[in-house]
């Protein structure tokens, strides 16, 4: 892996240098855009609108538009001078319970590894996190852009997991949200009953990508010069639940029958 950032955790007085690497990769197949009439690869070239030419990439700066048709450079050191002291910094503000932060905050895992000089203090972090059960919300500067994160330990690693701000989140009130339903005991009763015979132990590597290996098959096959027939799927329409016990009686038999 190749890391993508380096700098320093800064915990109270404490430094530690470290480098941040990418947690995920993507799993989705790598196509090319071609032309349909000789089957070309097409490629997208940066053109001036000014001269209608093509721009070499180390000719391209970014710009920002102050009035209609006139703009300022903005360059790397620009970026830096707008907060020298966060640019290599992952800033640790408080502690907090996990808990605590709502699942559509979290936007993208990153490992964090120490740098040269730095086991011990990665260390004591690691464990005072592990220990606490708390995880340290920080703030700290990627690609240009200021982010938070929330620092947690996972096994041997600490975890930072870049956060979305409150300003990112879309408001749901918007959304047409059903009105206060009347469910009884009984309901909720068998709703829980279903939740517990569905429960297992999380397994992440049981969980795979099946459309991308199909799709792999798919075009492996075309390769070959094989036909390739599309599976019959019977088109069934979402049906309007009126009793929701039956559904949910119904629901408990085919897992335990699924079980046994």
């Amino acid at each position: 892996m190749r890391a993508i950032w380096s700098g320093a955790i800064s915990f109270g007085l404490v430094n530690i240098p470290v480098k941040i690497y990418s947690a995920t990769s993507s799993q989705t197949l790598d196509l090319d855009m071609l032309s349909k009439k000789d089957m070309s690869p097409i490629k997208y070239k940066r053109v001036s609108e000014a001269t209608g030419e093509e721009v070499d990439y180390k000719d391209i700066v970014k710009g920002y538009e102050y009035h209609k048709g006139e703009y300022v450079i903005v360059t790397d050191k620009d970026f830096e001078k707008a907060s020298p002291e966060k640019y290599r910094t992952i800033d640790i503000l408080d502690f907090t319970d996990e808990i605590e932060i709502d699942a559509v905050y979290f936007d993208k895992p990153y490992y964090l590894e120490p740098d040269k000089g730095a086991a011990k203090a990665y260390t004591l972090l690691l464990k005072a996190l592990q220990k606490s059960g708390k995880v340290g919300i920080a703030r700290f500067m990627i690609r240009n852009r200021e982010r938070i994160a929330a620092l947690r330990p996972m096994k041997d690693v600490i975890l930072l997991e870049q956060l979305r701000f409150a300003s990112e989140i879309r408001d749901y009130n918007d959304l047409n949200l059903p009105k206060a339903q009347k469910i009884s005991p009984k309901e909720v009763e068998m709703a829980l009953k279903l939740i517990d015979q569905l429960s297992s132990e999380f397994k992440p590597e049981q969980y795979k990508d099946t459309y991308v290996e199909e799709l792999r098959k798919i075009i492996e096959a075309k390769a070959k010069g094989k036909e390739i027939k599309m599976p019959k799927h019977d088109k069934q329409q979402p049906a309007k639940v009126t009793d929701l016990m039956a559904v949910l009686k119904e629901s408990l038999k085919a897992t335990r029958n699924k079980a046994a």
